[in-house]
């Protein structure tokens, strides 16, 4: 479980085959100075679990469901990436709660500077859309973020999207700030969304409760001593 509050700025230095997946190395010097065999860490957001590692790195195998779903398909030597390690029980949730269970990937559509701040549009998949809403959470490779705006439920483009607006402390610690158009980036959305639109979906397939009989009622007998 992690909240979404960047530690540091790491980086990909190898990629090996591993079946149908890849054995990742990453540069993680914060990272690992108390990491153990088995602990989990965010890589841009895909939690992956050590399997490796020394004074500076660690290595972490990353399964074929995993790339297909997520940025570290087709990721090469060289890459930055943000770095959580898992909260513990009585630490700060500074974010919100992150899984490290990636739901896809979006694409930055457009980058806008502000005075202090930077605005990303960033384009989603359409079964994402109703689990983004405005001034709600949402993981952008594994930054916990407050969405600033969305895009109408039914677009006259098609393209469904969200805005979020980034503080210099977001732009600096972390790689979205050097994320432009086109750039693709992991999505995580609210777990409490997901788990509300579970539920709606058994509740609204539900079959209907059987109708009641409604029987005539029975007539009274007649009391003791009553006429005859």
């Amino acid at each position: 479980m992690f909240t979404g509050i960047v530690e540091e700025i790491g980086e990909v230095t190898a990629i090996e085959p591993s079946g149908d997946g890849v054995r990742v190395t990453v540069r993680a010097p914060k990272a690992v100075s108390d990491a153990a065999h088995g602990d989990s860490i965010s890589v841009s957001g895909v939690c992956l679990t050590v399997v490796g590692q020394g004074a500076d790195w660690f290595t972490a195998d990353v399964m074929r469901q995993t790339l297909d779903m997520s940025t570290l398909q087709g990721v090469a030597a060289g890459r930055p990436v943000n770095l959580e390690r898992a909260t513990v029980a009585h630490g700060r949730l500074g974010g919100h709660i992150v899984q490290g269970h990636i739901d896809g990937t979006g694409e930055v559509l457009e980058v806008r500077p502000g005075a202090q701040w930077r605005v990303l549009r960033i384009a989603l998949p359409a079964d994402l859309a109703p689990l983004v809403v405005d001034k709600g959470s949402i993981a952008v490779d594994g930054v916990s973020l407050t969405v600033s705006a969305v895009s109408p439920a039914v677009p006259a483009d098609g393209v469904h999207w969200f805005e979020v607006s980034l503080i210099p402390e977001t732009l600096e610690a972390t790689t979205l700030g050097s994320r432009v158009p086109g750039d693709r980036v992991n999505l995580e959305t609210d777990i409490l969304a997901r788990h509300v639109q579970r539920l709606h979906a058994f509740a609204s397939a539900a079959p209907a409760a059987p109708a009641v009989p409604d029987y005539p009622a029975a007539a009274a007998a007649p009391t003791e001593g009553g006429s005859k």
